[in-house]
């Protein structure tokens, strides 16, 4: 339960093909390498009141909002590593602070109090989850990713996510057969992650192959999808 890690960075996000995403790959040579997962399955536990009113809040585009998970990589288990992660995001800028626990520690702490190791971010969970009453599990959200940070800019990542898919019942990063897919087969969530502006030729690209920026939260679309076809999710 040592590491705990801060981010701060802007997030652009991108609807893309896969013959995009090929165009596109075919640029990384000498400017971009994959990242430590490469390419691997990212798992979430989304934690939310019983009104979902995290998300709704989310939903409604403020200037500032915020948001708490557990996220692992790769296969999983209940006591597999994992990081719980509040993530806030203001006037475009996203701020993460995190600590690596298990599902089962991470678990313990949301719904039975047990308490952290005491750190600076440790105390900023605490906050966050004594604010908001009643968060618990509420969606189990994965997605196959392939990453990417830049030979000249650390700052700078691309990512992109395809096969999304959540569910509300058996929250858990472990493997379920009751996933439902956000996205058609064929399209791509890219997600440009980075502290300073857009090299010249990635710029390039996206103008010259009419790629254009757009608001696209995962956990938005699967409460929105469950919602509006209505499965059984909680809503008080």
């Amino acid at each position: 339960m040592a590491i705990q890690t801060v981010f701060e960075r802007h997030e652009l996000k991108f609807l893309i093909t896969e013959e995009q995403q090929v165009k596109l790959l075919s640029l990384f040579e000498n400017k971009m390498r994959e990242d430590e997962y490469g390419k691997s399955i990212i798992r979430n536990i989304y934690f939310d009141t019983p009104s979902f009113l995290l998300i709704r809040n989310s939903l409604d585009k403020p200037l500032y909002k915020e948001k708490i998970r557990l996220r692992g990589y790769g296969e999983m288990t209940v006591d597999s590593p994992a990081f719980l992660e509040v993530k806030k995001k203001f006037k475009g800028v996203v701020y993460k602070r995190r600590i690596k626990l298990t599902e089962k520690e991470a678990i313990d702490y949301m719904l039975n109090g047990k308490r952290l190791p005491d750190s600076q971010i440790s105390r900023e969970i605490d906050y966050f989850v004594s604010y908001y009453e009643n968060l618990a599990p509420r969606v189990a959200l994965f997605y196959d990713r392939e990453a990417y940070y830049s030979n000249e800019d650390d700052t700078l990542r691309l990512t992109f996510d395809r096969n999304i898919r959540y569910r509300f019942n058996n929250v858990s990063l472990t493997p379920s057969n009751e996933d439902i897919k956000i996205l058609d087969d064929g399209l791509i969530l890219m997600e440009i992650k980075t502290s300073f502006a857009l090299p010249l030729w990635l710029t390039a690209f996206l103008s010259e192959n009419k790629i254009y920026k757009r608001s696209f939260s995962k956990y938005g679309h699967a409460y929105m999808q469950s919602f509006l076809n209505k499965k059984e999710i909680e809503y008080v």
